[in-house]
């Protein structure tokens, strides 16, 4: 079988085969290139270890302390994709790992076969009926070293802070991920970043924490795992931009014009699709970003907490077979890819375990399997969250906060069925942004501040929903 690639990887290229703006065939020159300007502004320090001498002599450090390495966990949202798949790490690498902490929602069924499993030190729920029925259970089951067990924000903050853990791994969704992961890292625990939240809304806020108390912040999903990966042994200064890959969710093969008739025509079709990844085993949330592909968007700004990049030099670019989950370009144009099948547990493992490779129970990339990667540009008016994002990245402060929490609130408000059409996802995002600019705020951003306008903008998108749904879906 033929092998196509659509790029060249560890080997200079012409870059332009990823400009949605180039012409075909045609070099472009710098200042034509899409995204990598080079001007060098608005590039900022990255959370991740990257892109400094310490960064470099730190990875050498721990590479050479080898692979017999044993890291204690806090896994917040335990229950959920994050949390089951990162158990599927500990239970490959049981000399490797051990669990000191697990929080989740209300699945207290599963979260007392994972306590008779783990046997953690904290095992907390998010309700009080949830905690008393996993501590029935546990009793029933005659757990023999019951856990301290605990329930609300409370025991999601004594999870994420306990003493002996020394990585949090944060797989709870939303901006409920914040407060935890400041207080881990106020303890100097690393954090093996799943929550994307955390750095949209809190950006401002974590990443000089970060500096402060000389944590890593290592990321734990698809996209930003991959550039963490391709940026291992890159040099200060060696990074001119980021790519960021998406399958191109549930839509990416219909046209715009078919996808607005389909929502005009057929609502009750588009929510059932918008919720069904074609590559991806996700939660609900991530799923339905995908569809909309404000997950995009969310990641081209973790991309800049993380990596440093200015929002001109990160691009997106879809890639419907998922195998190249993310590229960096560096100064000579060289692009580097990294690569795999879709699986979420290839960037967990590496989160928890950088930067060693550990040896994995996992099938092999097989190239000649997949014969064929394609790529394309976005097409922004099909997806206009994506613009959004970049938009509210670039006026920064408590904006990509209100972009989040508006994004969260009218995802949630879809799934529930409640007659919000598709396409007013967006247009109630957009409507949050355009009524906070009266309120922005870009210096010396608080905490306080983001969870507020966090709260604002959900309200905002509840009260405006009302004159979008003129008819429930039928």
């Amino acid at each position: 079988m033929k092998l196509s690639i659509a790029f060249s990887v560890l080997m200079a290229g012409q870059a332009v085969a990823f400009m949605p703006n180039a012409p075909k065939g045609v070099q472009t020159s710098m200042e034509l290139v899409s995204g990598s300007k080079g001007t060098g502004e608005g590039w900022i320090d990255p959370s991740a270890p990257v892109n400094s001498a310490e960064s470099l002599k730190l990875t050498l450090e721990k590479s050479l302390e080898g692979s017999n390495f044993q890291k204690r966990l806090s896994l917040l949202g335990s229950t959920g994709s994050i949390g089951t798949q990162t158990l599927d790490i500990v239970d490959a690498c049981p000399d490797n790992f051990v669990v000191d902490a697990l929080s989740a929602g209300t699945n207290a069924e599963l979260m007392a076969e994972q306590v008779l499993k783990y046997k953690p030190k904290i095992a907390t729920l998010a309700t009080p009926e949830a905690a008393t029925e996993l501590k029935e259970r546990l009793k029933a089951a005659g757990c023999d070293q019951m856990p301290e067990i605990l329930h609300g924000d409370d025991g999601i903050l004594a999870a994420s802070t306990i003493d002996t853990a020394d990585t949090v791994v944060t797989g709870i969704v939303g901006a409920a991920g914040l407060k935890p992961t400041i207080e881990a890292i106020k303890l100097k625990k690393d954090i093996a970043l799943a929550n994307k939240e955390t750095l949209i809304s809190g950006g401002p806020v974590i990443n000089p924490l970060v500096e402060e108390y000389g944590i890593n912040m290592l990321p734990a999903d698809s996209e930003h795992s991959a550039i963490f990966q391709c940026l291992q042994g890159v040099p200060e200064g060696g990074l001119r931009r980021v790519i960021l890959t998406a399958s191109g969710g549930a839509f990416r093969d219909l046209s715009k014009d078919e996808l607005f008739q389909m929502c005009k025509d057929d609502p009750r079709a588009v929510q059932a699709k918008a919720t069904t990844h074609p590559n991806w085993d996700m939660g609900a949330k991530i799923t339905l970003d995908s569809a909309t592909m404000m997950n995009k968007g969310l990641e081209v700004i973790e991309a800049h907490y993380l990596f440093g990049a200015s929002y001109d030099d990160i691009d997106v670019v879809i890639h419907p077979q998922s195998i190249v989950h993310s590229m960096v370009e560096t100064q000579d144009t060289s692009c580097i890819a990294q690569m795999g099948w879709a699986d979420m547990r290839l960037p967990l493992v590496y989160s928890v375990s950088w930067p060693h490779r550990l040896k994995m129970p996992y099938r092999p990339l097989d190239l000649a399997e997949v014969s064929k990667m394609t790529f394309m540009a976005p097409d922004y008016e099909k997806y206009p969250c994506i613009q959004l994002a970049y938009e509210a990245g670039r006026a920064g402060g408590t904006m990509t906060a209100v972009l989040n929490a508006a994004n969260e609130a009218a995802n949630e408000m879809f799934r529930e069925d409640v007659g919000l059409g598709f396409l007013d996802i967006p247009k109630l995002i957009e409507s949050a942004m355009e009524a906070h600019k009266d309120d922005h705020k870009t210096s010396d951003v608080t905490l306080d501040d983001i969870l507020s306008c966090d709260e604002w903008a959900r309200q905002h998108v509840v009260e405006k929903s009302k004159t979008l749904m003129n008819q429930v879906l039928v």
